[in-house]
């Protein structure tokens, strides 16, 4: 079983008097329905100051908002024979290469076809700390976002995993498709990322109850409008690339919230998660493994290329 997830806000000026269950559901990071927080609102899992309060209840400034996620209910999560492409597999960890347009794992109302469906038809066993809905997952890609993933297959595994993330061992590196030309053949945007206050469902650089974010890059290759980039993460926030490519002015190519509508298109923002390094949790030697850019990222290169 996992532990209860506590998730907490200090309520801005700009979301004063604005209703507790219309807060919650904006500011969800995952998709989560206003229903499904009213009812943890009615059942006491969510306290303002301390104290339970209503779903009608008008947010203050300053304001603490906590919110302790119930342990999910019994959700039966069906094993489906998916085609995984796996680099890596042993009795601790398996590390496979997600294609763009799979979602991680499932989410109330969206319990199919995500990679923790097929994990569960491939493996039979995976770790359970993230309980039911996410078996196995230590961390996650965006949906439209492809390349390499690693999924643990017990607890120990899970935990020395999870650990190598926090403190920023795991080697992640990308590679992008962005607007414009980069005009530095190296950089690093050192920017806090958080809940944008114009739009909670999006992410941007702020100060205001944001965290650390660190994102490294190199020029691969320039096009004049466009340039191919290598970015490594020291952090790991939501759509931490999206937004610092956004931030320096140079969104990726595709990306359908933080991109430009003109321009070449894609399905799907052009981002590849293409190394992926650990210490492995029970030899302690230390992996690394690489997914070549997918066919339709490559496709648009070429094109590019050719010009």
């Amino acid at each position: 079983m996992s532990e209860t997830e506590i998730r907490e806000w200090v309520i801005d000026q700009a979301y004063a008097k604005e209703r507790i269950d219309k807060y919650i559901t904006e500011s969800w990071e995952e998709e989560v329905s206003r229903s499904q927080v009213q009812l943890w609102i009615t059942s006491g899992h969510v306290k303002v100051n301390g104290h339970p309060v209503k779903a009608n209840y008008k947010l203050a400034e300053g304001d603490h908002l906590e919110v302790a996620v119930p342990e999910p209910s019994a959700v039966e999560i069906v094993p489906e024979d998916i085609l995984l492409d796996v680099a890596y597999e042993d009795r601790d960890v398996i590390v496979v290469n997600k294609p763009r347009g799979m979602v991680v794992h499932p989410a109330p109302g969206h319990s199919s076809g995500t990679l923790v469906n097929a994990l569960m038809y491939h493996c039979k066993d995976l770790s359970g700390i993230n309980g039911e809905l996410r078996p196995g997952i230590v961390h996650r890609i965006d949906k439209d976002t492809s390349g390499l993933l690693m999924a643990a297959k017990n607890d120990k595994a899970h935990a020395s995993l999870a650990a190598q993330l926090k403190d920023h061992s795991v080697t992640r590196r990308y590679v992008a498709l962005v607007h414009g030309n980069v005009s530095h053949d190296q950089g690093t945007v050192d920017a806090p990322i958080g809940r944008d206050p114009q739009d909670r469902k999006m992410f941007t650089v702020t100060e205001k109850n944001s965290k650390h974010a660190v994102t490294h890059f190199v020029v691969l290759e320039r096009f004049g409008d466009y340039t191919l980039l290598e970015l490594q993460l020291e952090t790991g926030r939501t759509h931490q690339i999206r937004v610092h490519m956004k931030f320096i002015g140079h969104p990726l190519v595709g990306d359908p919230v933080y991109g430009r509508s003109k321009g070449i298109k894609m399905d799907g923002q052009a981002l590849h998660a293409k190394v992926l390094g650990f210490v492995h949790p029970s030899s302690g030697e230390y992996m690394e493994f690489t997914a070549e850019i997918p066919s339709d990222m490559e496709e648009l290169l070429t094109n590019l290329r050719s010009r």
